[in-house]
């Protein structure tokens, strides 16, 4: 049986493609900190599964990773463990730091030195796939081409600076220790179990409660949506065909406004949760911006197209309708989510925030 570490598997991509991996038949050894994000609802449904393994641990834990490694002996690690939330980088930088720069780095070092000690067929069959993101190359402005795999790194954030950062650490593991890496750099994500932190459920839940709808600045950046299950059919495709040393790009290829976003969210809701009074777009605010803005974001994804075969399944208004649809039928989730911790977080991020 195929096994596989897969770090920050009770998140809301790394839960998907947990799943995805089980239904595969692949024993998955699940390290996941458990921070604000992890959730273990995301994975009920392997309750009592003996080939998912669960480990509540930090990947910056050398000597637990290297247990792991000793005593399950995978045939990759998926790295899907790190602090997401731009907004949350702002306010605390050194927490993104610790996690995807030191705790990479350390992931890493553990990793190669394990690695070593395989035998040359083991060392050939290994991968170490790193999950990073499209805001490492900066932000682009009307008209300019799509990120490129070979798009110079510029990020504009302390989230992207440190996810740059832990790209860099693993592209150096392979050039200067010959670790067999692959890296994937995708777009904006959305789909069901996504915390509620992100643009489309904290927009959806809103409106569900009748609070308002902060939407950043004039709602005029663009980001590229992809939906969850489809960047996890890419990472599976890459680590199973994809050339080690390699970049690669994932991306929805629906670029939209995040106004045209939050309206659309607003329709879908008119029709399967009306507002008491009025329509749920009567309910957005416009709200000072964030600091460092990226205008947008968009993936040009046709080296994982032309290599390897692959392509989006999901059109967004599809997806957009699937998803709300789960929210709606999962309250129990939602209300278990929306803890104090999270509260805080909604309280500290847009109260201070005047009209726009």
């Amino acid at each position: 049986m195929q096994c596989q570490l897969i770090t920050g598997g009770a998140g809301f991509i790394g839960s998907c493609y947990v799943l995805r991996a089980r239904r595969a038949g692949v024993r998955v050894i699940n390290l996941d900190k458990l921070t604000y994000s992890g959730n273990m609802e995301n994975l009920a449904s392997l309750s009592g599964d003996k080939d998912h393994i669960f480990i509540q641990g930090d990947i910056g834990n050398a000597e637990l990773v290297r247990h792991l490694l000793d005593v399950w002996k995978p045939d990759a690690i998926v790295n899907f463990a790190a602090e997401s939330h731009v907004d949350r980088s702002i306010i605390d930088p050194d927490a993104f730091v610790r996690s995807n720069v030191l705790g990479t780095c350390s992931l890493l070092r553990t990793t190669k030195d394990w690695w070593l000690t395989l035998s040359k067929q083991e060392q050939a069959r290994f991968r170490f796939l790193h999950i990073s993101t499209d805001e490492v190359f900066g932000a682009l402005r009307p008209g300019d081409p799509a990120f490129t795999e070979t798009t110079p790194y510029s990020p504009n954030s302390p989230y992207s600076a440190s996810k740059a950062a832990s790209d860099h650490f693993v592209r150096a593991f392979h050039e200067t220790y010959g670790l067999p890496i692959l890296i994937t750099n995708c777009s904006n994500n959305y789909g069901p179990r996504q915390f509620p932190e992100k643009l489309i459920p904290l927009v959806m839940l809103n409106a569900l409660a009748g609070k308002p709808l902060p939407v950043y600045g004039t709602g005029e950046n663009i980001r590229d949506w992809l939906h969850v299950e489809d960047h996890c059919a890419a990472i599976e495709l890459v680590l199973k065909t994809g050339r080690t040393g390699e970049n690669y790009n994932i991306g929805g290829q629906s670029e939209r406004a995040n106004i045209e976003v939050v309206r659309a969210i607003c329709a879908i809701l008119d029709e399967l949760a009306p507002a008491e009074t009025g329509k749920h777009a009567d309910a957005i605010r416009f709200v000072a911006d964030r600091p460092g803005h990226d205008f947008r974001y968009a993936v040009d994804c046709s080296k994982l197209t032309r290599e390897l075969g692959w392509k989006a399944a999901y059109r967004f208004e599809d997806g957009l309708l699937e998803t709300i649809k789960w929210y709606l039928a999962n309250p129990d989730w939602v209300k278990n989510v929306q803890t104090g911790a999270y509260r805080r977080w909604i309280q500290a991020n847009y109260a201070s925030r005047s009209r726009a």
